[in-house]
């Protein structure tokens, strides 16, 4: 069944997805993507962070609207707790970026998705990060990820779309492998 005659609707415009993949290889100059965020610090642990403008497509363009997002500790570290903490939000990045994937992955393969529900947990020794132990990483030891997922397919079928979308997601990526970063000050 083509995806034009297809009855599986994940809210997933797949034959965009498609044009857009195909538009961009014969221009791969206009897949060349900066994605910005700009961070504003508040007081004491909390920062708030804007979205709203990026790159691509061979010329800047910019969201419908700006989104938000607030930053902070919890209060077990002597913070105000107005915001997740930068982790966490880290942890809602891989989860959203998964779970797109999974929609898109299952409406091209013509699978009804009836609900899906990630639940990302990441561990973490803190004693790195407030110099107890400098040998013990800043970072995640680990993180899991556990899907409910309930579909009209099979559970073969369902964890080959997750394995898809775990393939081609770019947060995954950058949380699995090494990515270069430059911090300047100006």
């Amino acid at each position: 069944m083509s995806s034009s005659e297809s009855t599986v609707n994940n809210g997933v415009n797949v034959e965009a997805l498609l044009g857009a993949r195909e538009a961009l290889s014969e221009a791969p100059e206009a897949a060349q993507f900066t994605w910005r965020a700009t961070n504003e610090w508040k007081n004491g642990t909390h920062s708030h962070s804007t979205v709203e403008k990026f790159h691509g497509l061979g010329e800047e363009q910019a969201r419908t609207k700006t989104f938000e997002f607030e930053a902070d500790h919890p209060e077990c570290f002597a913070s105000e707790d107005i915001g997740a903490t930068p982790v966490e939000i880290v942890l809602v990045g891989l989860a959203s970026c998964l779970t797109a994937g999974v929609a898109a992955v299952a409406q091209h393969r013509d699978i009804q998705l009836n609900s899906v529900k990630a639940t990302v947990e990441g561990d973490m020794d803190i004693a790195g990060i407030l110099g107890i132990d400098s040998d013990v990483r800043n970072g995640f030891n680990g993180i899991k990820v556990h899907y409910e997922i309930d579909a009209d397919a099979t559970p073969d079928e369902i964890n080959a779309v997750v394995a898809q979308s775990q393939k081609r997601s770019a947060v995954y990526d950058m949380v699995t492998n090494p990515t270069r970063v430059a911090v300047e000050v100006s």
